[in-house]
């Protein structure tokens, strides 16, 4: 049996995870974590029954403990509390599902603990990949990679550790904007962003699919999981998300991973890898969908694309300052506060504006991340 811990079992990607234990039937959660939804972490305590759960806003504490008062669950709260559910004896691997840069802090906690790590939380290796990388090899700990586009890849590489890759062929759906100029961008709605033709993400995910920064914070995890440079990692517009990703090697050969879009697929992969185990979703008809198609991305209209290959190249603490800006921006548009066309103009802003070149550390990259925050919050 796998045993497991959760952070951020209430959202989108926690949810799946816990409906595909379900499927398998034979794995066992230790610790479960929700950022504020304390309703439903109750739930998810009373059904899985894990040795502790973590409430991230802390001013909800005493409710969840007042919960679920009548259970065996030990309740934790804050930043802390993610690190002691990171930490669970028991618990052989972590799912960390949380969006944003707070997944980095658990995620080294739960390395330091060797626990496989089963990777949701792209920011990690947006922001730390030259650390965390290293620490997992240091440790003997795996990296699993949760998200579709890097779970195919790893897929298509398992049994070619000998040959060279050429290039990695990241696939991206578009978003809902796909084929729009920029003029017509300008005055999208919030709902119009969060229409994702493919996908059913959270709020904070589809807008960067929107923005296509998706892509490139996706670009910069797959440098760090495959050990590639940025120019070695191409871009693929695929609107039907049917092939989730591509390699090519030496010698011209591409090998492709295939599924319909669903991100069970993808986590039950790396919750029971090396196998595969119960089928978890619909299965792929290529004679219903007939055709494939591929179109090259537009850097002019969609920034945040290149901004985040700008960020590898200048590397540093930049990736760390443009993610904290773009959460910052994300956030803004979601509340009706900035249009949509100003989220890659304030990251690139604040990316200007940073001048720091301290040597890459957690906690220059936890300080790099506070000053973008607060740059790109006054801007």
């Amino acid at each position: 049996m796998k045993n497991i811990s959760i952070i951020g079992s209430t959202g989108s990607i926690g949810t799946q995870a816990l409906q595909v234990a379900d499927t398998i039937g034979d794995v066992a959660v230790s610790g479960l974590s929700a950022n504020c939804n304390v309703k439903l972490l109750e739930q998810q305590i009373r059904k899985y029954k894990p040795e502790k759960a973590c409430i991230m806003d802390e001013s909800l504490y005493g409710e969840l403990r007042q919960c679920v008062s009548d259970t065996s669950t030990v309740v934790c709260a804050g930043l802390e509390g993610l690190c002691e559910i990171a930490s669970i004896p028991s618990a052989e691997g972590v799912l960390t599902s949380v969006v944003g840069s707070i997944g980095l802090i658990p995620t080294v906690e739960a390395i330091n603990n060797n626990k496989n790590i089963l990777l949701a939380n792209k920011e990690t290796l947006v922001t730390a990949g030259s650390i965390i990388m290293p620490l997992a090899k240091k440790k003997n700990v795996s990296i699993l990679p949760v998200d579709s586009e890097h779970s195919a890849i790893f897929q298509c590489l398992r049994g070619n550790s000998m040959n060279k890759i050429s290039k990695i062929l990241l696939t991206a759906s578009g978003g809902p904007f796909f084929g729009k100029s920029r003029s017509e961008l300008a005055g999208v709605t919030k709902s119009d962003a969060l229409r994702h033709p493919n996908w059913s993400m959270g709020a904070k995910v589809t807008i960067d699919s929107a923005t296509m920064m998706n892509k490139g914070l996706e670009v910069i995890e797959a440098k760090w999981l495959f050990d590639v440079e940025a120019e070695d990692i191409e871009v693929y517009v695929h609107r039907q998300s049917i092939v989730h990703s591509m390699v090519e090697f030496c010698d011209n050969s591409v090998i492709a991973q295939l599924g319909i879009p669903d991100m069970k697929l993808p986590i039950a992969y790396a919750l029971m890898y090396p196998e595969r185990t119960t089928p978890v979703s619909d299965k792929l008809n290529l004679f219903e969908i007939k055709s494939l198609t591929f179109d090259r991305p537009d850097f002019n209209t969609f920034e945040c694309l290149g901004l985040a290959y700008e960020a590898i190249k200048r590397g540093g603490q930049i990736p760390a300052v443009m993610n904290a800006a773009n959460e910052i921006a994300v956030s803004r548009f979601l509340n009706d506060e900035i249009e949509f066309l100003r989220i890659p103009d304030i990251i690139r802003k604040t990316m200007e504006a940073y001048k720091g070149n301290e040597p890459i550390s957690i906690s220059a990259i936890l300080s790099s991340d506070k000053w973008a925050r607060q740059y790109s919050s006054e801007l």
